[in-house]
């Protein structure tokens, strides 16, 4: 197995890796093939929660903040980012840090302290 990094640019929102530069890279990171294949496995899994959840937002009468895909599609996002921090440089991870997205994405339950009293809540 090729344990040679190659620079990679990285869509987190378009779901995209590719070793050339691109309008909508996101990230720009140093990968082994075997990184570059498990990154694309995340993001493949991610797409296909991202059908998932576009598929039930059609379903009437289902509030989204009760309805799992929503959460299985954040499981999966957070997934992404983690392993993007993981192998990614400090550059990365600092950009990761600054957007934040991590601890948030961990804690998007609506029944979380101050939602106590939301109509929604139920």
């Amino acid at each position: 197995m090729d344990t040679e990094k190659k620079r990679y640019y990285i869509s987190v929102s378009h779901h995209l890796i590719q070793d050339v530069p691109h309008d909508s890279a996101e990230f720009e990171v140093m990968m082994t093939e075997a990184e570059m294949s498990k990154l694309k496995d995340k993001l493949e899994d991610l797409n296909q929660e991202d059908e998932n959840t576009f598929k039930r937002a059609f379903i009437p009468f289902k509030s989204a903040d009760h309805d799992e895909a929503p959460q299985g599609y954040n499981d999966k996002l957070i997934d992404v980012y983690a392993y993007l921090y993981e192998i990614g440089d400090e550059h990365t991870k600092r950009t990761i840090e600054g957007m934040n997205i991590l601890g948030k994405m961990q804690h998007t339950d609506y029944n979380n302290e101050g939602y106590d009293d939301s109509p929604f809540n139920k």
